[in-house]
């Protein structure tokens, strides 16, 4: 154990070379997956013994052989591809990707091996089992992300984390975290410049400079470290602080300067021995923007054949329970500041904009939200939470003047005070839902939903739009934010 004084007079620290590798709960959760990993291999392996031969006899038995090796046969391959990775736990795609390759991987092996060896395998078996068991393991990963995303929403199971930056970009990404506690990011100290090494961030405490990061950690007992980009800490020093970090196993993460753009856009090429950030600019046109244009179209044809009846039934609803038509049209701004007329169910009074000037917005930004909006009709407050009001928007999709995710679609008022970089936004599409409708909706800030919106638009992808209509739905479903 070696006692020092940090460089501002802080009190004395320990630093200790015991440091965890793993925060408990997240050696917990590793065990549950690999535990569930297994339970899915055996029901698998069951199931299709059951479903394909219906009953046990002599020549099922190498099959039921088969079944019990599979568990452990997918556990390992899983742990091969590197599917228990802490960095994996909670959030993310990888997690989810690396196992359906496993998946993939474990199809093509067994074919492989069954025609090399000219072994007679039951095709209906194989069928059954390994898309079996890749479903169920992907089902039971999800249901375990969900419930860690519940306990991190009530404080539990998160990262320890020392931030080290400057004062301006570790306020923001504190309060990103306070936001987004699902992430499992708890910043309990701050690192500044020498000159800046005092005080609080956002209510964390400061607890040194830069040349403190490693007794800071032990000070505050943290397992991760989160370089936000700052001049003073360049590749040499960032070598140095992981380095000096590695003695106690402390993660390092760093954010680069794009801190917006990730993902596919983002490459690591070492050219001439230096590691360099290769970043592609976002597809905005081209093949890919077809394929969204032919799934946004397709799935709002057959989403407004299913839900026609629904339809009916809400217009006949609105048209009955307050005067004036059923639909409600509005200007708004598509692609390229392109004006169109957006569809949806009326949820206010006929003459709700001639009181719009007796109201004052709880928005802080160019949009006009009021919480408890007097010209709201019941049914249409109800409407609004379960967003049922907007599903005539797949009208607008099905002409091409909408997606089914992309940015909010703004007013043209709003559109006249954007600045240059919100007008980014402009590039793509609106969409009936995005990111501003899964991270909070309504009560979010005018600088978050832009901000929201800028990420969309610089790293969409069909893959993204995916996620954001499956997390729409437990939104929706709980109606926060809808207002």
């Amino acid at each position: 154990m070696v006692t020092v004084r940090g460089a501002a007079g802080r009190r004395a620290v320990t630093e200790s070379r015991g440091h965890p590798c793993l925060p408990r709960w997240a050696r917990r959760y590793r065990v549950r997956a690999a535990a569930l990993d297994l339970a899915c291999g055996l029901v698998a392996g069951a199931a299709a013994v059951f479903v394909r031969f219906g009953q046990v006899r002599p020549y099922v038995a190498p099959y039921i052989v088969l079944s019990l090796v599979l568990p452990l046969l997918w556990t390992g391959l899983l742990a091969l591809n590197r599917a228990y990775e802490p960095r994996l736990i909670g959030v993310g795609s990888e997690e989810f990707r690396r196992i359906s390759q496993c998946g993939f991987l474990l199809t093509a092996g067994v074919a492989t091996a069954a025609y090399v060896t000219k072994t007679d395998l039951a095709r209906g078996y194989v069928v059954l089992v390994l898309p079996m068991v890749t479903v169920l393991t992907l089902c039971c990963r999800y249901g375990l992300r969900r419930r860690l995303h519940a306990l991190r929403a009530r404080g539990l199971c998160m990262r320890e984390v020392v931030a080290v930056g400057h004062r301006a970009s570790i306020a923001d990404l504190v309060r990103r975290f306070r936001r987004e506690p699902y992430h499992g990011m708890h910043i309990v100290g701050v690192c500044l410049p020498r000159d800046d090494a005092r005080g609080e961030v956002e209510g964390v405490p400061v607890l040194g400079d830069f040349s403190d990061v490693p007794l800071v950690v032990c000070q505050a007992g943290a397992d991760t470290v989160a370089v936000l980009a700052c001049p003073e800490l360049d590749g040499t020093a960032l070598r140095r602080l992981a380095w000096r970090l590695e003695k106690t196993r402390t993660d390092l993460v760093v954010a680069p300067a794009l801190m917006e753009v990730a993902g596919p856009r983002t490459t690591i090429r070492p050219v001439a021995g230096l590691p360099l950030l290769h970043v592609e600019h976002p597809e905005l046109s081209g093949v890919r923007q077809l394929l969204k244009n032919v799934f946004d179209r397709t799935v709002a044809a057959l989403a407004l054949a299913l839900l026609a009846p629904l339809l009916l039934a809400l217009v006949l609803a609105v048209r009955f329970t307050s005067p004036g038509p059923a639909l409600f049209r509005q200007t708004r701004v598509g692609k390229d500041g392109v004006e169109f007329t957006i569809l949806k169910l009326r949820t206010m009074t006929l003459d709700a904009e001639q009181h719009k000037i007796h109201l004052v917005s709880d928005s802080d930004g160019v949009l006009f939200k009021i919480r408890r909006d007097p010209r709201v009709t019941p049914l249409g407050g109800w409407l609004r939470r379960r967003s049922l009001d907007e599903l005539p928007q797949l009208v607008n999709v099905l002409c091409g003047e909408m997606s089914l995710v992309g940015p909010r679609p703004p007013l043209p008022e709003e559109v006249a005070g954007y600045g240059d970089d919100v007008r980014r936004r402009l590039v793509v599409r609106p969409g009936m839902t995005g990111l501003w409708q899964v991270n909070g909706r309504s009560d979010l800030s005018w600088e978050e939903s832009v901000r929201l919106d800028l990420r969309y638009v610089e790293n969409w992808s069909l893959t993204l739009d995916l996620q954001i209509l499956w997390k729409t739905w437990s939104a929706v479903a709980r109606g926060s934010g809808a207002y």
